[in-house]
């Protein structure tokens, strides 16, 4: 969009040479149309990234809370063993294994215990979203203040450096570090957008 604006302008001011030098109205006149076009150019774009940072934020906090208490809850209930079969295991022999010991022997393994925690996902642009990097209090501070320029996704809730390898082709929306925490979003720890903020700040001081 600014490549068009620029090449809008230069276009104009080419123009207005021309149209100094010929003494032609004409020229004057497109070089104001084209002038215009730039403006309106400029001020949709605008708009537009406007737009984008509040349906970010909205996705944001839109999203849904998870309630893994209620569905373990159920879980629980649907595993107890019914009145029959506590019935039969009463009338077995005392050296036959119940009913509900052999439904706890044959219950799959949780395979929720072999899934890699929040902080372990690689965060690829074939996996899922990126863990959130373990910011530092110290870091935390220096970062809060800073105007420093990081890129988010619409509906991700992390923020990350231009270069992060897991943004891939992804439509980004640039924002400064502290808009984008004041509006919720977090680090992403492939690219720990804080640590190198932080330490760069340092590094100036």
């Amino acid at each position: 969009m600014l490549f068009i604006v620029l090449i809008l302008v230069l276009a104009a001011l080419g123009l207005l040479i021309a149209a100094l030098v010929t003494a032609n109205s004409l020229w004057a006149w497109i070089s104001i149309g084209l002038s215009v076009a730039a403006g309106l150019l400029l001020v949709a774009d605008f708009v537009r990234r406007r737009v984008a940072r509040r349906r970010a934020a909205a996705a944001l906090v839109a999203e849904p809370d998870e309630e893994p208490a209620a569905e373990s809850s159920a879980a629980a209930v649907d595993e107890e063993p019914s009145a029959a079969e506590v019935a039969e295991d009463a009338e077995k022999p005392a050296g036959e294994p119940s009913t509900a010991d052999a439904a706890v022997d044959e219950a799959p393994v949780d395979q929720t215990a072999l899934l890699p925690t929040a902080g372990e996902l690689v965060g690829t642009a074939e996996e899922g979203e990126p863990g959130e990097e373990p910011t530092a209090p110290a870091d935390a501070e220096i970062v809060d203040e800073l105007d420093a320029e990081v890129v988010v996704v619409d509906e991700h809730p992390r923020y990350h450096l231009t270069d992060c390898g897991w943004l891939a082709d992804r439509d980004t929306i640039p924002i400064s570090v502290k808009e984008a925490r004041d509006l919720g979003f977090t680090p992403c720890a492939r690219c720990t957008p804080d640590a190198h903020l932080a330490e760069a700040h340092r590094a100036k001081a």
